[in-house]
């Protein structure tokens, strides 16, 4: 059974993300942070102050903790859980690049991470479908535009930010990034590649929220097996 910790738990993908825990028959929920609803029950666990994540780790000891907040706070729980050993998976985005580099030099060796901007299976594909258009499609204009709810923080989205990386390592190329805020929009992004004569879209829309938390799930069994060290969705799906 894969014990199961998640901070943001009172959020839109913390909760889920715990209620398609508790619907798995290998996995188990055995702790929760959030800095809002404390106390509230999630089936038979109840919402813990993250600033208490230390001592709960060290009670409950899970395997894997889940996190879905803000940078700054996945920073410090990454810290926490690389502390008493445990695996992380980390959905968080709009890390600066030293926030990164101290979360990696925190976690590396020493526990096993998987990191990536989104987990849905059909992202990941899209972004390896745009880097393989890119090699072909060679010098054309490239546009990327992303829409989401008008609650997301950061703009652009983690999403966009590595279709954008995607396309300037097999380009050499800047690409312009447009974001939407607007309503409830689960998550859209769009790369246009325009050339003499002809153009290509590569869309991906995600629907609800389940998309991420299907490819959550599959990124706690997968590293529960996995060496130490970082790794991306395209490892947990061999891409």
């Amino acid at each position: 059974m894969i014990k199961v910790a998640i901070c943001g738990a009172a959020g839109r993908m913390g909760s889920l993300i715990a209620q398609n825990v508790l619907s798995e028959d290998d996995m188990t929920l055995v702790a929760a942070f959030d800095v809002k609803d404390v106390g509230k029950s999630i089936g038979d666990v109840r919402i813990s102050d993250v600033k208490q994540i230390h001592d709960v780790l060290a009670e409950t000891k899970p395997d894997v903790l889940v996190d879905f907040t803000v940078a700054s706070g996945a920073v410090e729980n990454a810290k926490a859980a690389a502390e008493r050993g445990v695996n992380i998976v980390i959905g968080t985005t709009g890390f600066t690049p030293e926030q990164y580099e101290e979360m990696r030099s925190v976690i590396d060796k020493k526990v096993t991470a998987v990191i990536s901007p989104n987990f849905a299976v059909g992202v990941n594909v899209f972004w390896k479908l745009i880097g393989d258009a890119a090699k072909y499609l060679g010098d054309v204009d490239v546009e990327i535009v992303e829409a989401h709810h008008k609650h997301k923080k950061d703009a652009p989205s983690g999403t966009a930010k590595r279709a954008a990386e995607i396309v300037r390592t097999s380009l050499g190329k800047e690409v312009s990034v447009h974001s939407i805020r607007s309503g409830d929009i689960v998550g859209d992004h769009l790369v246009l590649f325009a050339g003499d004569g002809e153009r290509m879209e590569i869309k991906h829309q995600a629907h609800s929220r389940q998309a991420f938390a299907s490819g959550v799930i599959k990124a706690i069994r997968w590293i529960a097996s996995a060496e130490k060290g970082i790794f991306s969705m395209n490892d947990v799906l061999g891409l």
